[in-house]
C-alpha cells in the first residue's frame, strides 16, 4: 500500500483529524491514536452502536492503534515524545497553544525529529486574534458565509446534511501532509501545517463568489446557478411525495428534457442564465414531475441523456448497486457495514482493517516497542 512504513501520531478527536488519519490508515500507515484516560475520544460515546463501539467512532478510527496517555503526567508525556522521535506525521486538533502547554508543540518535536510533519487543525488558525475561540463545524459554516447560502424554501439557513467545515479540514489537512511528505523526500526536513476550518470553508466556496467579488454584494441564493436560481439545478416533488433533482445545466440536457416533454421553447429561458426569469420553467417542471411516482420517473429519465438523481434515503443509498459494485459498502467478520476507502489506486489499493481499537488496546504493545527501540 502507498503509505506502508509511515508512522502517524494522532492526538485529534471528533471528526477532522480522525478523517485525515483514517485515509492514511486505510492506505497502510501505522496510525497511533493517543487518547486521554477515562472516556477517550468523545466520539466513542456519540450516537448509536452496532458492536463494541459507536458507529461514529468505528467509521473514523478503524485500523488504528489506541494508546492511552495522560499528557499532564511527566513520564507519560515523555513516552509520547519518544514515540514521536521516529514518527513521520503528528496530527492534533487542540485549541492553539494547548500543545505547547502540554510540552508537545511543534518546536519541541521538530528539535528532536527534524523530519516530522506536524499538522494542527483548529477553528480559526494558529495566528489569528480569534485563535482561542471555541467553535465546531456549524459555527464555522456560519462565520464563513456558507450557511448564509444554504437556505431552505423559507429563506432561512438550513441545517447542513454533512459537516462541510470538518470534512474540508480533514481533506485539506491530508493534502498538506502528503505534500509535506513528498517535499521531505527532497529536503530531508518536515514542516508545520496550520489548517484553519474557517480558511478551508471559505476555500470551498470558490464557485459561488461571483456577485461578492465582482460587485461586492451578497448573492441572492434563490437567483444563483447552484443555489436555487436554475430550473435544471433544483429538487422536484414526485407524485408519491418523494423527490428527484435535476443537476445539469448544459444546453444538451436542457434541450433533451424539454424536447421530450414537448416544450422545447422553454429552453431559451434556461439558456439566458440563472434568475427569476426561469420561474415559468420551474413551474412547468414541478407540475410535470408531480404526475408520476419517483420509480417511474427513474425508469423514464434513464432513457434520456439527462443529468438527474433520486433523493435517496440513507438505507437506499447504501443499497445502491454502483456503490456496492465499487466496494464502497464492505462488511466485517461480524457483518457490520463499513464505508470503503474513496481513494482508489489501480496498483497498491487500500486494504482497510475493518476493526476499531478498544480504548487503550495497544498501549502496552506500542510503548513496549518504543522503549525497546530507544534502548
Amino acid at each position: 500500500m502507498k503509505l506502508e512504513g509511515i508512522r502517524v501520531i494522532d492526538l485529534s478527536v471528533f471528526l477532522p483529524g480522525p478523517y485525515l488519519t483514517l485515509a492514511m490508515a486505510d492506505h497502510g500507515a501505522e496510525v497511533i491514536k493517543i487518547e486521554p484516560p477515562g472516556e477517550g475520544d468523545p466520539s466513542r460515546h456519540i450516537g448509536l452502536s452496532d458492536g463494541p463501539s459507536t458507529v461514529f467512532f468505528r467509521n473514523l478510527n478503524r485500523g488504528k492503534k489506541s494508546v492511552v496517555l495522560d499528557l499532564k503526567d511527566f513520564d507519560q508525556r515523555e513516552a509520547l515524545l519518544s514515540l514521536c522521535d521516529d514518527a513521520d506525521v503528528f496530527v492534533e486538533s487542540f485549541r492553539p497553544g494547548a500543545v505547547d502547554r502540554l510540552g508537545v508543540g511543534y518546536a519541541t518535536l521538530q528539535a528532536r525529529n527534524p523530519r516530522i510533519v506536524y499538522c494542527s487543525i483548529s477553528a480559526f488558525g494558529q495566528d489569528s486574534e480569534w485563535r482561542g475561540r471555541p467553535a465546531h463545524d456549524l459555527a464555522l459554516e456560519a462565520e464563513s458565509g456558507l450557511l448564509g447560502m444554504t437556505l431552505g424554501g423559507d429563506g432561512r439557513p438550513a441545517m447542513p446534511g454533512i459537516p462541510a467545515a470538518d470534512m474540508l479540514a480533514g481533506l485539506q489537512g491530508l493534502s498538506g501532509v502528503l505534500m509535506a511528505l513528498l517535499r521531505r523526500e527532497q529536503t530531508g526536513k518536515g514542516d508545520f501545517i496550520d489548517i484553519s476550518m474557517h480558511d478551508v470553508t471559505v476555500g470551498g466556496m470558490l464557485n459561488i463568489l461571483g456577485p461578492t467579488f465582482a460587485e461586492d454584494r451578497q448573492p441572492i441564493a434563490a437567483h444563483e446557478r447552484t443555489t436555487g436560481g436554475a430550473a435544471f439545478y433544483r429538487a422536484y416533488e414526485t407524485q408519491d411525495g418523494r423527490h428527484l433533482v435535476l443537476a445539469g445545466q448544459e444546453p444538451k440536457f436542457i434541450h433533451n428534457l424539454l424536447g421530450a416533454f414537448g416544450r422545447p421553447e422553454l429552453a431559451e429561458l434556461c439558456l439566458r442564465g440563472p434568475g427569476p426569469h426561469q420561474q415559468p420553467v420551474m413551474d412547468f417542471l414541478a407540475a410535470e414531475f408531480r404526475k408520476r411516482p419517483l420509480a417511474e420517473w427513474h425508469l423514464y429519465l434513464a432513457t434520456l441523456d439527462v443529468c438527474y438523481g433520486r433523493v435517496n434515503t440513507l438505507p437506499e443509498a447504501f443499497a445502491h448497486p454502483n456503490l456496492v459494485a465499487r466496494g464502497m459498502v464492505r462488511r466485517d467478520e461480524t457483518n457490520r457495514r463499513h464505508v470503503g476507502p474513496p481513494i482508489r489506486f489501480r496498483d497498491e489499493p487500500a486494504q482497510p482493517v475493518l476493526r476499531e481499537p478498544a480504548l487503550g488496546e495497544h498501549t502496552a504493545l506500542v510503548l513496549g516497542k518504543s522503549a525497546s527501540t530507544s534502548e
